[in-house]
């Protein structure tokens, strides 16, 4: 696993559902318009 330091204001935890072809992590509703960066932590599951 790498190592990752990013500066920032907040920090959720939450999993990816899969959604179309792809998948997407819900943030809270006042992040809207924010620059967000997402951090995969684990391997992906076949779910």
């Amino acid at each position: 696993m790498d190592r990752h330091e990013i500066e920032g204001h907040e920090v959720i935890a939450g999993t990816a559902k899969a959604t179309g072809n792809g998948a997407h992590v819900l943030v809270p509703k006042d992040w809207r318009g924010a620059d967000v960066k997402v951090v995969r932590t684990s391997e992906p599951t076949d779910e």
